[in-house]
C-alpha cells in the first residue's frame, strides 16, 4: 500500500483527532457512541465504515472481542496546538486578559468551523435554552463580523458575556436563552461593548461539538 492510499481522508484525520482527544484526557478508547455525537451524527453506521477504512491503512487496529476496542497504531495526529481557556476573573481585570488564561487544552482548532482561537468557560446557566449549560467549555472565532441571532461573546466593561447577538443601528441587544434572565440592552452611542468573538462550538464531557449555524 503506497502513501498515498494510506492517508487518511479529511473525514477520517477528524476522527483520528477525536480519538487520540479522548485518549488523552480518560484514558481509554472513546465508543462509536461516544465519536457519533461528537462528530453530529444519528448513528454510528458512517463511524463503523470509517474505522475499518482506517484499520486496513493501518492507523488504528480494532480488538476483537472488546467494547471499547479502538487501537492507535500511529498517534499524534490532532494535538498540534494549544487553545487558552479563559474562566472566572477577579473583578476589574477584563476577562479575556492574558494573565486570566485558567488552563490550556490540546484541542485541534480546525475541528470548529470557523476555527477556533480561544476557550471560555461558562459561568451561569442564562444560555441553557440553547444548551449552553454552567460549567461547560466554548470554543471561540476571534472576530468582531457577526451577524443577527449568532450566538457570540460580547465584553462590556471587564466583564465578558454569552449572549444571541441582535443590532438594529445604534442600538445593540443581548439576549439570553433563558426566559429567567433579562437582555441587555445596549446604546452605542453611549456605551461602549467589544464583540470579542463568535461562539463555534462546545467542549463536554471531552468531546468536541460543533455548533451549527
Amino acid at each position: 500500500m503506497n502513501a498515498a492510499t494510506t492517508e487518511p481522508s479529511p473525514r477520517q484525520r477528524q476522527l483520528l483527532e477525536l480519538i487520540e482527544q479522548y485518549l488523552g484526557r480518560h484514558g481509554r478508547p472513546p465508543t462509536r457512541a461516544d465519536l457519533a455525537s461528537a462528530m453530529g451524527l444519528r448513528n454510528r453506521q458512517g463511524i463503523d465504515q470509517h474505522l475499518r477504512a482506517l484499520a486496513l491503512k493501518g492507523l488504528i487496529a480494532l480488538e476483537p472481542g472488546v467494547a471499547r476496542n479502538i487501537r492507535l497504531l500511529q498517534p499524534s495526529f490532532a494535538l498540534t496546538r494549544r487553545l487558552a481557556l479563559y474562566g472566572r476573573v477577579a473583578a476589574g481585570v477584563p476577562t479575556l486578559a492574558q494573565g486570566n488564561v485558567e488552563d490550556e487544552l490540546l484541542l485541534d482548532p480546525a475541528l470548529f468551523r470557523p476555527r477556533a482561537d480561544f476557550l471560555l468557560r461558562v459561568h451561569g446557566q442564562s444560555m441553557l435554552e440553547a444548551d449552553i449549560h454552567d460549567r461547560d467549555i466554548l470554543a471561540v472565532h476571534r472576530t468582531a463580523q457577526v451577524s443577527n441571532g449568532q450566538i457570540v461573546v460580547a465584553r462590556l466593561g471587564d466583564e465578558a458575556t454569552v449572549k444571541y447577538y441582535r443590532r438594529k443601528g445604534h442600538l445593540l441587544r443581548l439576549e439570553p436563552a433563558n426566559a429567567a434572565f433579562q437582555p441587555i440592552e445596549v446604546d452605542l452611542r453611549h456605551q461602549h461593548c467589544v464583540i470579542e468573538g463568535l461562539v463555534v462550538g462546545l467542549v463536554r464531557s471531552g468531546m468536541p461539538q460543533a455548533r451549527k449555524s
